[in-house]
């Protein structure tokens, strides 16, 4: 797998509970990308945005440059 390979990753643990992790998705992409799967499986309890999150991303300063 690719280092900058964009990919979402689902773990169920033991107890039934859900996690969601977006991986190479920078700025709000990461929550476009999960929004489908936290609607489908209900609730979400909490939310942990990495660093990356905080980064803008590419395919928003490709909309920038072309503006």
């Amino acid at each position: 797998m690719s280092k900058h390979q964009r990919t979402i990753e689902v773990s169920v643990a033991a107890d039934g509970s859900i996690s969601i992790e977006a991986v190479a998705f920078q700025g709000g992409d990461c929550e476009q990308a999960t929004r489908f799967l936290e609607e489908a499986l209900g609730v979400v309890s909490s939310k942990a945005r990495k660093p990356e999150y905080h980064q803008r991303s590419q395919r928003r300063n490709q909309q920038r440059v072309g503006s």
